[in-house]
């Protein structure tokens, strides 16, 4: 390289190292921030699944094949409406053959008590003996009780007719076909296994997420505080709903102690459906229009004089003027931080005394007013 060379590059390494200097140099070292009126919200996160309150699974006490079923999933149906009709031959069948028992029954019932009626006439006459009468009584019991179970059998029977035609239990959503148009269906009165499920059904209007809060958190959660729920397929929409239990029993995650909150969520227009994941916000804390200060803005007694020294300011001043503010202000609180303000064009320290605090700002209960503005440093100088 040639001496002419080495000399340009010299001159360009120093503009570039003057050019940074200046930029640093005008690099605001604080920024100013107007005390403001705003609300304070705390909330404990927590992550849950949406599933409906109850879900009901329908079935028939009719056995036999499904030939109608015009219902499908997703369906909003109303209390009593048609969900699916069962071949009624076998439930026909089956409710002859309860009432012919029935009437054989009755016809038994009416012998064995005019079999009674004489056996006490002969015992009253010491035609039979005591054996004898007993076996009379016994026979007239035992005819009553055959009465009594094929009445039973025929209500058994008369249910299973008038349920081939399955209604809905309750206004809701088919959430499930658990049975399609053929199948041959069991009744739960006669079946060990409780019978075929045809299909669920469950009321949406309000669903309920079971999200699992931290242990550090659950202290502050009380019942019927208010949620805000976000999920994935509207991000640009929450949903309200409250706090309906904490469970007793906690659940430990990879080594984490989590205990399940049940949230209640109104759903009217039926857009959270079960199996939604859900982001679970809950208020523990709320103020409503108090004055605030971004929490960036507060300082410890251990960082007053580092950052009086960043803006400028005689650093064992502010100690004495901090230290020379009363122990407690008008409400008796203690004051614990101090922000530094501008006021008539000086920056000073002022003690205040702070309330609820979310992730960026903090209730200020004392110590500036609306008409402040508070400093925040930036970079390096900040908490």
């Amino acid at each position: 390289m040639t001496a002419q060379r080495c000399l340009l590059a010299a001159l360009g390494a120093s503009s570039v190292v003057a050019g940074a200097c200046r930029k640093a140099q005008t690099a605001p070292l604080y920024q100013r921030i107007p005390v403001e009126t705003r609300d304070i919200v705390v909330t404990a996160t927590a992550s849950g699944v949406i599933q409906p309150i109850l879900t009901l699974s329908v079935k028939s006490k009719a056995s036999g094949e499904i030939l109608e079923m015009p219902v499908q999933t997703g369906d909003e149906v109303t209390k009593g409406q048609l969900l699916a009709r069962i071949d009624p031959r076998i439930p026909q069948s089956n409710l002859a053959q309860a009432q012919a028992s029935l009437d054989v029954a009755n016809a038994q019932l009416d012998n064995a008590t005019a079999q009674l009626k004489r056996s006490q006439a002969l015992y009253q006459s010491q035609s039979i003996t005591q054996a004898g009468l007993d076996s009379s009584q016994l026979g007239a019991a035992t005819a009553r009780s055959a009465v009594v179970t094929a009445r039973a059998n025929l209500q058994t029977a008369k249910d299973a007719m008038e349920d081939t035609h399955v209604g809905a239990p309750v206004t809701g959503t088919v959430l499930e076909l658990d049975a399609v148009l053929g199948t041959v269906i069991s009744s739960p009165v006669n079946d060990v296994g409780g019978g075929t499920v045809i299909l669920k059904i469950a009321n949406l209007d309000t669903v309920q997420v079971s999200a699992l809060v931290d242990e550090t958190d659950v202290g502050q959660i009380k019942p019927d505080m208010a949620v805000t729920i976000t999920v994935d397929a509207f991000p640009n929409r929450t949903f309200n709903g409250r706090v309906l239990k904490i469970e007793p029993q906690a659940q430990v995650t990879q080594n984490v102690t989590m205990f399940p909150v049940q949230v209640d969520i109104l759903n009217p227009e039926h857009l959270l459906k079960p199996g939604m994941n859900t982001e679970v916000q809950i208020h523990v804390g709320q103020r409503q229009g108090v004055l605030a200060v971004p929490n960036a803005a507060l300082r410890t007694p251990r960082d007053i004089a580092s950052a009086a020294r960043v803006l400028g300011l005689d650093s064992l001043a502010v100690q004495r003027q901090v230290a020379a503010s009363p122990a407690t202000d008008a409400l008796g609180a203690s004051p614990k931080y101090v922000v530094f303000a501008s006021r008539d064009g000086h920056i000073v320290p002022v003690p205040i005394t702070t309330g609820l605090t979310d992730q960026d700002y903090i209730e200020v209960m004392s110590g500036v007013t609306a008409r402040d503005t508070v400093i925040v440093l930036i970079g390096a100088g900040g908490k």
